[in-house]
């Protein structure tokens, strides 16, 4: 894997501007362990781009592009497990953000992505832009803003591999994308168009958001979304619930991990199905459930299962989601039809359950985040 930029640093003093903002969070990704394949068989993924007669999907188009949407920031992992952040000798410095992480994901995996979103107009923020340029990820909808920073967050690794964050923000320069700053075109020309919740929070970044979201709905893009729960952002837990479900129902395809199940549905089950089948709307096309080692859910109109996981030593659960959205987004990308047939998307998520689980193997999202050749051969030595 090419080296991204990760250097690790010991830190003396931090200045801070008056203008950002600290804040701090238990980490809602549960595991030490990731996904696994359930079967001796290795995923034999269609490349053909089908359209999907009659279900509500838009017809093929000739791209496979996913355009991601959102924020993308630097994160600083610590070099030892099991420390505070107070006490941590030193951090290693990686590109993130869940957005982000998912467009060089699915490059990585030999797709085609482009990102969407603002960074500062500083030295973090041109490294961003050049880790994508390396990545194969299309920028041109990256845009610089000169009055505020590059986001920065700093995490905490337990000794599981599980994380606490620590943001410094408001603003950064992901919550000042304005709509007239969108790249349309960009967005029209995408198969899938991926977002999350952390866009919402405040303006003008969240009216930029849902302009981005209708022009792409509008294009017959489908629309993949993965919530994110990040509470310390928003100002309450309630206007979290509110502003995630505000969009709920015009998504496609959903991602979720158990943890938000219980805070959208306010600490209902959410290892049952009619828990889960309660947030399912008429326009979804597939809700995704992550639950770390136990591997993931899914929900469509016509079906639904589970994709088991398998165990790996856990050293940093930051972007395993995201990595795993990756690998779905990947598959679909080339062949919505995946959705009608259940075996065929069972492969696709062993597929996706796999990037998940080289992921939590490295520190760092960014980084960490794998090649399709490094996913078979992991898929190949685990049925081993």
């Amino acid at each position: 894997m090419a080296a991204l930029h990760s250097t690790a640093f010991c830190l003396g003093s931090v200045a801070l501007s008056s203008r950002q903002e600290l804040s701090f969070r238990r980490g809602n990704v549960k595991a030490s362990a990731f996904f696994c394949p359930s079967s001796v068989s290795i995923p034999q993924l269609s490349f053909q781009s089908k359209a999907l007669g009659g279900d509500g999907l838009p017809e093929t188009k000739d791209s496979s592009l996913v355009v991601c949407f959102g924020e993308m920031l630097i994160d600083f992992v610590p070099t030892i497990n099991g420390l505070s952040l107070a006490d941590a000798p030193a951090f290693k410095k990686a590109p993130g953000g869940a957005p982000a992480n998912v467009a060089v994901g699915i490059a990585r995996l030999g797709g085609s992505s482009a990102f969407i979103g603002k960074v500062g107009e500083d030295e973090f923020g041109y490294m961003l832009a050049e880790i994508l340029k390396e990545n194969n990820v299309n920028s041109e909808g990256m845009r610089f803003d000169p009055g505020a920073r590059t986001a920065l967050a700093f995490v905490t690794l337990r000794s599981d591999g599980e994380r606490e964050f620590m943001f410094y923000r408001n603003p950064s320069a992901d919550m000042l994308l304005q709509e007239a700053e969108l790249d349309l075109d960009l967005i029209r020309k995408a198969k899938i168009f991926h977002y999350g919740s952390i866009s919402l929070i405040t303006e003008p970044c969240k009216s930029a958001h849902v302009a981005a979201t209708k022009a792409a709905k509008d294009a017959g893009v489908v629309l993949s979304y993965d919530p994110n729960l990040r509470l310390p952002l928003w100002p309450s837990a309630e206007s979290a619930r509110e502003g995630i479900l505000s969009i709920w129902d015009t998504a496609d395809i959903i991602k979720i991990s158990e943890e938000e199940i219980s805070f959208l549905t306010k600490g209902e089950d959410p290892y049952d199905d009619a828990v889960v089948r309660k947030l399912c709307h008429p326009n979804h096309k597939l809700l995704l459930v992550t639950e770390g080692a136990e591997g993931c859910r899914y929900y469509t109109k016509e079906f639904n299962g589970r994709v088991k996981g398998f165990k790996v030593d856990a050293v940093d659960t930051t972007g395993a989601g995201d990595a795993f959205v990756a690998g779905i987004l990947s598959q679909l990308a080339k062949d919505l039809s995946l959705l009608q047939n259940e075996d065929r998307l069972r492969e696709a998520l062993k597929f996706a359950n796999a990037c998940g689980a080289l992921t939590v193997k490295e520190r760092g999202a960014i980084p960490a985040l794998p090649t399709r050749e490094a996913v078979y051969d992991a898929i190949l030595h685990s049925v081993g």
